[in-house]
């Protein structure tokens, strides 16, 4: 059996899909168990690499019960928690990060400048198994009863810094609908009320919103089926990567070079990147200052120019 960390949330999901597959493949025959939230289940099925999820919302401590698993996998973090964490479901082999203060001495080096999806690649191919970084592709879920073929705004996410203005979204939905997009709004249940203000500002009607009314199955549905996603960078972004539903993604204090959808495929544009400064992500967290300068300075027509081109561009491809 082999257990794996990854207790985050979507986006760290799908970028670990090409990881959890190398280990499918590199380690057959063996039950793959995703120590993750249990909310993440229905993508966890998407990727068709895990078998079942056991309920972990942290590296803290992982409720495992039963014989220790033959191989357990941190895709999770650098350690040391994570890597303490899963030692202490007594694995036979431990893969992950050389971590000395854990007592993990095995395992490559933690490289900063790293895109997230090859850091575990790395880490699969440094202990001599499989994984390919361009293998995103999620399953295609049911249609659910969502609507196919909209354009899908996600104007909220988990930090500040990283959500572009609530009245740049506004503008861009008006510039999108004028332009024949059928526009929809996605978010949290917590997000609800931010959507309902764009949508209102927007001259959108009522049912435009969507926010907290899809599960993640539906969700992922819907960006499966829809014509165009933009958001910052955040969960439903990755889902757009993994679908090849084109997406125009905006980054602020985190580098596209680190989470952005890969550079080699045309339907996919992201906008902003790294401040200059150099200001780190832990410093712009849910308590920080609102929305960093660099994603700040994405205009609506650069949004528009972004969409254009990625559409130009999945129309040639399509052809």
């Amino acid at each position: 059996m082999i257990l794996v960390l990854r207790a985050l949330g979507v986006g760290d999901l799908a970028t670990a899909v090409p990881a959890l597959r190398g280990l499918r493949a590199g380690l057959p025959g063996r039950e793959l168990v995703l120590a993750a939230p249990a909310w993440l289940a229905p993508l966890a099925e998407l990727t068709g690499a895990v078998d079942r999820v056991l309920p972990t919302e942290g590296p803290g401590r992982i409720a495992w019960t039963g014989r220790p698993p033959e191989v357990a996998v941190n895709l999770h973090g650098r350690g040391p928690e994570s890597h303490r964490a899963l030692a202490a479901t007594r694995p036979v082999r431990l893969l992950a990060h050389r971590n000395p203060s854990a007592g993990h001495l095995d395992g490559p080096a933690w490289a900063d400048d790293a895109h997230e999806v090859h850091r575990w690649c790395r880490l699969l191919h440094a202990y001599g198994l499989p994984a390919d970084p361009g293998d995103l592709a999620l399953r295609r879920p049911a249609a659910a009863g969502v609507p196919a073929g909209v354009t899908v705004l996600h104007p909220g996410g988990k930090v500040p810094a990283k959500r572009w203005p609530a009245e740049r979204f506004v503008g861009l939905a008006r510039a999108l609908a004028a332009r024949g997009h059928r526009v929809v709004l996605t978010g949290s249940a917590g997000e609800r009320a931010l959507a309902d203000r764009v949508a209102h500002d927007a001259g959108l009607p009522p049912t435009a919103v969507l926010a907290g009314r899809t599960g993640l199955a539906e969700l992922a549905a819907l960006v499966a089926g829809a014509r165009l996603v933009v958001s910052g960078d955040t969960g439903v972004a990755h889902l757009a990567t993994g679908y090849g539903t084109a997406s125009v993604v905006l980054f602020g204090p985190v580098p596209a070079a680190h989470w952005g959808p890969p550079a080699d495929r045309p339907r996919h544009r992201a906008l902003g990147g790294i401040d200059p400064a150099g200001i780190e992500p832990d410093s712009m967290g849910s308590g920080g200052v609102g929305t960093h300068p660099v994603l700040d300075a994405i205009g609506i027509d650069e949004v528009v120019a972004a969409v254009a081109e990625v559409e130009r561009v999945s129309g040639a491809v399509a052809a």
